[in-house]
């Protein structure tokens, strides 16, 4: 089969080159150029775990290739996948769509035979209706299909999760459109992976209601995380009893200074937007979505708290700038709301990223990048964890209180051990969970 991938952003390239690795031969079209040049140079443009070397195999083995030429990408293939940024430039929940709707146009006029135009760009509901309505106005009698099939890609884990989903989700009207898809996922089919069929509009939905679980569990995690520091539990126990619950699961209750990157964010918005325009208010959402604002301009507070108060003059260490480990993904990071927080109280920061630092700076020019872990605790006054890289839990507390000049540490991820960090005699902050040598917090009867 042949198929082209119109976008090589991080959807497009992983699903285009993880499609190459299933033996389809893919096409990935971009109209930026210099980016095309950097994939035909070997160079991967974004930073995902395994995917400069899946791309090398596949465009060696001759599967995979780049082009700037939709029309020659788009003539012959049996399916078309738009996988096109979709912002929400007004930051009220509304979806551009015109990067969608402009390269379906641009498919329009290009197909040569019978073709399927697939969403993989996270869309708001409709947008497939409205799509196929564009391309028959542009050739009414051109036979071809629309169809949904939104991505579920965690980045740092992206392969692995297209390789051995826990589904792949469809959503197409005709038999030939389901046909087309079944023979590119035919290796998914062989490991009897969960395959679900739908209309165009359940499968929008689809994509945005798990989205927007996965970010109220989050979100849920954090509340009781607030609850457990009151009352003297700890949360992580608390996310273990609950996560056994079969009903429940443990994915994703794991507390911390909220959700960000290119999804949840987005998506939590898209979907109240949708509500409200229909009549249907999602108030769990809306309530998700004010809660995890609140909690990122809440995690300054606490790291002024723990310094006593007052930040002003004070150098403070950041370990972690990106959304989440083993990405570059600075899109609403919990940092940017954090960072420029402390800087507007007078800190000075100093701050180290594994992969992130480049991105970083776009977004945070006026702070201090350093080389590495110690460089950056180097004559600090507190160190705060705002991203869970692997190279960090791995250091030992002797050697931070070697490189700390304070004894201050927040840590927003819960990577550290609190009797280990109190032994090691640091202030250390952690969520949810009680504080080493602290009195034991007064319990307020509960009434029944």
């Amino acid at each position: 089969m042949r198929i082209a991938m119109i976008g090589t952003g991080y959807v497009g390239l992983v699903s285009g080159a993880c499609f190459s690795e299933f033996g389809t031969e893919v096409v990935c079209v971009d109209k930026d150029a210099r980016k095309i040049d950097t994939l035909r140079g070997g160079q991967i443009p974004i930073f995902e775990p395994g995917l400069d070397n899946l791309v090398t195999k596949n465009v060696v083995a001759g599967r995979l290739s780049f082009t700037t030429d939709l029309p020659s990408a788009v003539a012959g293939a049996d399916a078309v996948f738009i996988a096109v940024g979709t912002p929400s430039r007004r930051g009220d929940g509304h979806a551009d769509l015109s990067f969608v709707f402009a390269a379906g146009e641009e498919i329009a006029r290009a197909m040569t035979d019978y073709t399927v135009v697939v969403t993989k760009s996270t869309v708001p509901v409709g947008t497939g209706s409205e799509l196929h309505r564009r391309i028959k106005r542009i050739r009414p009698n051109f036979e071809f299909d629309i169809a949904s099939n939104p991505e579920f890609l965690r980045e740092g884990s992206a392969i692995q999760d297209f390789m051995r989903p826990d589904r792949v989700v469809v959503g197409a009207e005709s038999e030939r459109a389901r046909s087309v898809l079944k023979g590119l996922y035919r290796p998914l089919f062989l490991n009897e992976t969960p395959v679900i069929f739908a209309s165009l509009e359940t499968a929008e939905l689809i994509k945005y209601a798990n989205n927007c679980f996965l970010a109220t569990k989050i979100t849920f995690i954090n509340e009781i995380a607030d609850l457990c520091e009151r009352v003297g539990a700890d949360v992580h126990q608390v996310a273990k009893g609950i996560g056994l619950d079969g009903r429940i699961g443990a994915k994703f209750l794991h507390p911390g200074p909220g959700f960000g990157g290119s999804c949840f964010p987005k998506d939590t918005l898209a979907l109240v937007r949708t509500g409200q325009e229909c009549g249907a208010r999602i108030r769990i959402v809306e309530t998700v979505l004010d809660v995890n604002n609140r909690r990122k301009e809440a995690m300054a507070r606490r790291v002024i708290a723990a310094c006593g108060g007052r930040v002003q003059g004070k150098t403070i260490a950041i370990f972690g700038l990106t959304f989440k480990p083993n990405t570059d993904d600075m899109r609403d990071s919990p940092s940017l709301a954090i960072v420029p927080a402390l800087q507007q109280a007078g800190a000075i920061i100093r701050a180290y990223d594994p992969v992130g630092m480049t991105e970083a700076r776009k977004f945070l020019p006026d702070i201090t990048y350093c080389d590495g872990a110690i460089e950056t605790m180097r004559g600090a006054d507190a160190l705060v964890i705002i991203t869970e890289w692997n190279e960090f839990r791995a250091l030992d507390p002797e050697r931070i209180r070697q490189s700390l000049k304070g004894r201050v540490i927040v840590d927003l991820r819960n990577i550290y051990n609190p009797d280990e960090m109190a032994a090691a005699g640091f202030d250390y902050t952690s969520i949810g969970r009680p504080r080493v040598g602290e009195a034991e917090p007064e319990r307020k009867a509960v009434s029944t």
